[in-house]
């Protein structure tokens, strides 16, 4: 019997994602061949991209010149960078690092790193924050007061807005929404307890709010929210975009919605003639390095599309 040429093109994928970085390698046999590769995930600390982050920490226990500066280079981000890559859990020097933030950036607020005059924390900061230091195993009396500070900006609408409690936003942004969202995501699948209901109601509140928008539409009028939100990048930063959006929706083990059908087509339309996702954009900013070119075919917005479309299929 002949293969079908789906089948012929997903084995051609999956052994140029195999060609990858070790964290495509190990992110591949996870989610797209059901098979887990320990030692896989052992060596993303010690070689290509994993070891490439790690070796830009400085003696002091931080990434660039301190929390969030300069951004994509900064503490911040490189952690969440290396959260991404699906290093071990167990690392110390970033477990030691996270520690450091926790006991010199909480704020008044409850929050992390509290800026202005008035040391208000930012929401999508909190919701990264929570995600990766989750992820990483910090102690549950340490995340309590970010907790807490997250839902006190749960929006009536159902989402989250950094601008929420400095500059007096009434309307739910999905930038920080999806930031907060990956944050309770991480935090409840590691067995963190701490007011988890009332978290997992604003999770499902700000699901509903990003489903209303059909990922990436005005409520209101139907109109394209922002023509950014369609192109894939990767590292995404704070920035949210259909893909990642679709690959938190995967994650959270979310059954298929109607709503989601335009984001789906979407993708669909940006895959190549190879088959392949491209890097479509990248958001300006100094970084440690390119872990890909912009415009060339994308291991990462391959695979996480891929991991999308296995989770929802392509069914209307």
């Amino acid at each position: 019997m002949k293969k079908s040429p789906n089948v012929i093109h997903e084995r051609q994928l999956i052994a140029w994602l195999l060609e990858g970085d070790v964290s495509i390698q190990y992110q591949v046999h996870r989610d797209l061949l059901a098979t887990e590769k320990p030692h896989l995930r052992d060596r993303i600390a010690t070689e290509g991209w994993g070891a490439q982050f790690l070796s830009f920490r400085k003696k002091e226990g931080h990434w660039g010149q301190r929390f969030y500066q300069p951004k994509w280079i900064s503490t911040h981000y490189t952690i969440l960078d290396l959260k991404n890559l699906a290093i071990s859990q167990n690392n110390n020097e970033i477990r030691q690092s996270i520690s450091q933030v926790i006991q010199k950036l909480k704020g008044p607020d409850g929050g992390i790193f509290p800026i202005g005059t008035e040391k208000k924390s930012d929401v999508c900061v909190n919701g990264m924050f929570l995600n990766y230091a989750s992820y990483f195993g910090t102690e549950e009396d340490k995340l309590k007061s970010i907790v807490d500070f997250l839902l006190s900006e749960h929006m009536k609408d159902g989402g989250f807005n950094c601008n929420s409690n400095n500059k007096g936003a009434i309307h739910s942004s999905l930038h920080s929404t999806i930031s907060v969202l990956e944050g309770i995501l991480e935090y409840a699948k590691n067995g963190y307890g701490y007011r988890l209901e009332d978290l997992q109601e604003a999770e499902d509140d700000s699901r509903t709010f990003i489903l209303q928008h059909r990922l990436f539409r005005s409520d209101r009028t139907g109109d394209i929210i922002d023509k950014k939100m369609l192109l894939l990048s990767y590292p995404s930063r704070w920035k949210y975009d259909i893909l990642r959006a679709l690959d938190y929706f995967q994650f959270a083990g979310i059954n298929y919605d109607p709503q989601m059908q335009d984001a789906l087509d979407v993708l669909m339309k940006k895959r190549r003639k190879d088959n392949k996702w491209p890097v479509q954009a990248k958001h300006p900013g100094q970084t440690h390095f390119e872990m890909e070119k912009t415009g060339g075919p994308s291991r990462w917005n391959t695979l996480r599309a891929m991991r999308v479309l296995k989770h929802f299929g392509e069914t209307k």
